[in-house]
C-alpha cells in the first residue's frame, strides 16, 4: 500500500522525466501531491440548456450531431453542427484533429460537451471543446463534485495530474495520519482530511462549500491548512529559539565605565526608543543563554549608537566584539563612525575588506588574532579562514538580509562558545513578517527619530521636466548645501529606459559649470570610492551621481537634496532608503522622484506612498501588500515566500491563532512537532544553523 512520503515514482504512468519535470516545482511525494491545490474549478455537476447559458461561461451540455463539414486553408478546420432537445444550435470548431476523429462523430449520435461559450459568426460556439461520444458508450463527462484545474509544468496535461492528485487523496483518506492540531481548533474547523478533499473537490450542492470562498481561501477548509502551515514554520522557529537557550553563552556583566565615559562625550541625548532598545540588549548580554535580537529601526534612527554601546559591554567583559556589513562602503561608514566614537576612549579598531592588499591585510588580522584590536569592523571578509580572533563574544550583523545563512554562521562559529548575536536592519519589517520569518529572534524596534530631524519633502516628476531640477539644483548649491544624483544603471542598456549613470554625470556637467559634479559607483576601486565620499562629507563636491551604493550607511548632513532618476524601477523599502541620505542635518531637505512615463498602477501606487509618507514601518507595509514577502525578505527566507497554501500578506490576520497554536505545540512531545514540521516543510533549513 502506498503511502503519503513515497516517492511519485511509483506512481502508475509517471516517468522520470515526469518526475524531475514535477521536481521544478517542489512536487517529490504524495504529499507533496496534496499540497499542489487547484487554480479554479470547472462545473460538470450539471447539464446547462443552451438557452440559459450565458456567454464567456464554461457549461456542460447534452447534444445531438446533426452534421460535421471541414473547413479547407492554410489550416483546416473539423466544424461539428450541434442541437439540444429545443432545437438550440452550437458550433464544436476544432482546429487541431485527425481524420478517425472526424469519422467518430456521426450524424444522430449524443454527444457532451464541456468548453467556454463564445459568439462567432453563425451564433455560439465552443473551441476545442472536451467531449464525451455518449451513444458509443464512452465515460460520462458528468462529475459529483466540481473539476480541479491545477497549475502545470513541463509536459506534464492535466488529466494526468488529476489522476495523480486523486490517488494521494485516497491514500490520504486510507491512512491512520495523526491530527494532533485539529484539538487546538474549534469544532466547526474540518480536520486535515476533510480540509484536503474539500479544496481538491468540492461539493457546491453542500451549502457550507462556498465556491468563491474556496477561491479566496476564505473558507473554513483553507483556513484550517493555513493555520496549521503557518504554524509549522513559527514552529520550525521556536524550536531553534528553544534550542538556542540550552546553550550556553559568556555572560557580559554590566561594568559602565566606558559606558559613560561615551555618554559624557555625546553631543546628543539618546531617544526612549534607544535607551529601551539598550536595555533590552544589555539584561541579554549579561544572561548565560546566547543573545540573538534582532534590532529595527527607521532610517537615521540612530541604531549605529546602540550598536557602539553593546561593543562597549562586550570589552569592558575582556571580548572583542565583530561588526560585518554588507557592503564595503557601509562597512566604511561604520568605521568612521565608531571611530569618532571610540577613538577618544582609547579603544583601537580593525578593519578587514576584499579590497585591502596584502599587506594592510597581514597588519589588520594581527590586531586582531593578539587582541590589541577590541573591536572588527568588517565586509564579507570577516569569515574567510585566516581570520582567527582573540576572544569574540559579539557579532553584529548590519543589514542581515543580505547575508545568507552560512556566511553568518561562518562567522558566529569562530568565537569559542557560542558568541551573543545581534542583527539589526534599516528596512522596518511588518509585524506580521517579524512573527513569521522571525519568530527565532527576540526583537527590538527604534520607533522615533531623534529630535530635530525633519520629514524629507517628497515630489515626483516626470523625466522631461529635467531643466526644472538643474535649475533646484542650482538653488540648493548657492545656499551652500550638496545634492545626490541617483541613477540606477552605471552602463546604457538596450533593454532598460533607465539612463547611465555616466551619461547622467555628463549631462550634469555640461548643465552645472560651475559646480563640482562627481560620479561614484560599484566598480571603482576601494580607495576612489573612499576618497570620493571623503570629499562629498567634506563639502568640496557639489553634486554626487551615484548608483544605489548609497543606498544604506552614508551621513552627510550637508545634503539637503535627492534626485533619484527612473524611481519606478525601484521598490519602495529602496526608494525610502535612498531617500533617507537626506533630511540630515538643520535644513529643510527634498527628495524628487524623476520617474519615465507612462506609469502602471503599481508604480503610480509605489511613487504616491512615498509622496505622502515618511514613516518606514506604514512604508513597509505597503511594500508588502504591492511586492509581497519574497522580495522583502530576500531569497534567504524561501521558506517563508514559498509557502504551499499560506500567503503571509492575506493572512496576516490569522496569525495570532498561528502563534496560540505553535505555543500550544511546543509544549507536545517531539513525534507530535516533528511530524507537523515535516508536513509542511520539505528541508527545515533553518534561517541561522547551528546557533
Amino acid at each position: 500500500m502506498l503511502n503519503l512520503a513515497d516517492s511519485i515514482i511509483c506512481l502508475d504512468g509517471l516517468g522520470p522525466k515526469a518526475q524531475q519535470n514535477l521536481g521544478g516545482i517542489g512536487i517529490y511525494n504524495l504529499q507533496h501531491l496534496l499540497f499542489h491545490l487547484p487554480l479554479r474549478y470547472q462545473n460538470k455537476t450539471k447539464f446547462t440548456p443552451l438557452k440559459e447559458a450565458q456567454v464567456g461561461t464554461e457549461i456542460l451540455t447534452q447534444l445531438t450531431i446533426e452534421r460535421t463539414e471541414t473547413l479547407p486553408g492554410r489550416q483546416k478546420q473539423l466544424l461539428c453542427f450541434l442541437a439540444d432537445d429545443n432545437n438550440s444550435k452550437l458550433l464544436a470548431r476544432f482546429f487541431h484533429f485527425h481524420q478517425q476523429q472526424k469519422q467518430q462523430l456521426v450524424r444522430g449520435d449524443i454527444i457532451q460537451c464541456f468548453g467556454e461559450l463564445k459568439i462567432g459568426r453563425n451564433g455560439l460556439e465552443m473551441l476545442h471543446p472536451e467531449y464525451r461520444l455518449i451513444s458509443k458508450g464512452q465515460d460520462n463527462l458528468l462529475e459529483k463534485t466540481l473539476t480541479p484545474v491545477y497549475p502545470l509544468t513541463a509536459n506534464i496535461r492535466q488529466k494526468q495530474l488529476q489522476k495523480w492528485i486523486n490517488i494521494a487523496l485516497e491514500t490520504l483518506q486510507k491512512s491512520s495520519l495523526e491530527d494532533n492540531f485539529s484539538s487546538l481548533l474549534s469544532a466547526e474547523m474540518p480536520t486535515f482530511k476533510q480540509a484536503l478533499a474539500i479544496l481538491h473537490h468540492p461539493n457546491i450542492k453542500s451549502i457550507d462549500e462556498n465556491i468563491e470562498q474556496i477561491i479566496s481561501c476564505k473558507h473554513p477548509a483553507a483556513q484550517r491548512l493555513i493555520i496549521e502551515e503557518l504554524c509549522a514554520q513559527q514552529l520550525s522557529l521556536l524550536r531553534l529559539k528553544r534550542l538556542r537557550k540550552t546553550k550556553k553563552a559568556n555572560v557580559f556583566q554590566r561594568k559602565k565605565k566606558l559606558a559613560e565615559q561615551l555618554l559624557a562625550s555625546l553631543n546628543f541625548t539618546l531617544t526612549n526608543a534607544q535607551n529601551r532598545s539598550l536595555e533590552d540588549i544589555s539584561q541579554d548580554l549579561s544572561s548565560a543563554q546566547p543573545m540573538l535580537r534582532l534590532l529595527q529601526g527607521d532610517v537615521g534612527s540612530g541604531k549605529t549608537i546602540v550598536a557602539v554601546f553593546a561593543c562597549l559591554q562586550a570589552l569592558e567583559n575582556g571580548f572583542q566584539a565583530a561588526i560585518m556589513a554588507p557592503t564595503e562602503i557601509l562597512a566604511q561608514q561604520h568605521l568612521q563612525g565608531f571611530s569618532n566614537y571610540l577613538n577618544p576612549l582609547g579603544i583601537r579598531l580593525a578593519f578587514l575588506s576584499g579590497a585591502q592588499n596584502p599587506q594592510q591585510r597581514t597588519e589588520q588580522l594581527a590586531l586582531i588574532k593578539s587582541g590589541e584590536a577590541g573591536i572588527i569592523i568588517g565586509t564579507h571578509a570577516l569569515f574567510q579562514e585566516a581570520v582567527n580572533f582573540h576572544k569574540l563574544g559579539l557579532v553584529v550583523i548590519d543589514e542581515q538580509h543580505k547575508f545568507g545563512v552560512h556566511q553568518r554562521l561562518s562567522l558566529v562559529q569562530k568565537a569559542q562558545n557560542t558568541p551573543h548575536q545581534l542583527v539589526m536592519t534599516a528596512t522596518p519589517i511588518p509585524r506580521s513578517l517579524t512573527m513569521s520569518a522571525y519568530a527565532d529572534l527576540d526583537t527590538s524596534v527604534i520607533d522615533e527619530l531623534p529630535p530635530g530631524r525633519k520629514p524629507v519633502k517628497t515630489i515626483a516628476l516626470n523625466n522631461q521636466r529635467k531643466s526644472e531640477v538643474i535649475d533646484k539644483i542650482k538653488q540648493v548649491c548657492a545656499a551652500g548645501n550638496q545634492v545626490y544624483w541617483v541613477c540606477t544603471l552605471i552602463e546604457e542598456s538596450e533593454i532598460l529606459r533607465a539612463e547611465s549613470a555616466i551619461n547622467t554625470h555628463k549631462y550634469l556637467q555640461e548643465n552645472l559649470p560651475n559646480l563640482s559634479v562627481i560620479l561614484i559607483h560599484g566598480k571603482l576601486e576601494r580607495d576612489e570610492k573612499s576618497e570620493i565620499m571623503a570629499k562629498f562629507s567634506s563639502g568640496e563636491i557639489d553634486v554626487l551621481v551615484a548608483t544605489t551604493v548609497i543606498e544604506v550607511g552614508v551621513n552627510v548632513p550637508n545634503a539637503s537634496l535627492m534626485v533619484i532618476e527612473n524611481s519606478e524601477r525601484l521598490g519602495l523599502a529602496q526608494l525610502h532608503q535612498l531617500r533617507g541620505r537626506v533630511g540630515r542635518g538643520a535644513d529643510i531637505s527634498v527628495c524628487i522622484l524623476m520617474y519615465q512615463a507612462p506609469l502602471n498602477d503599481n508604480a503610480m501606487a509605489r511613487l504616491d506612498i512615498l509622496r505622502h509618507s515618511n514613516d518606514g514601518f506604514e512604508i513597509a507595509n505597503k511594500d508588502l501588500q504591492l511586492r509581497g514577502p519574497g522580495e522583502i525578505l530576500g531569497t534567504q527566507q524561501a521558506g517563508i515566500a514559498n509557502m504551499k497554501i499560506a500567503n503571509i500578506v492575506r493572512d496576516a490576520w490569522l496569525l495570532e491563532q498561528v502563534h496560540f497554536c505553535a505555543r500550544a505545540f511546543l509544549q507536545m512531545g517531539d513525534g507530535a512537532q516533528n511530524a507537523l514540521i515535516n508536513r509542511w516543510i520539505t528541508n527545515d533549513k533553518t534561517q541561522y544553523g547551528d546557533t
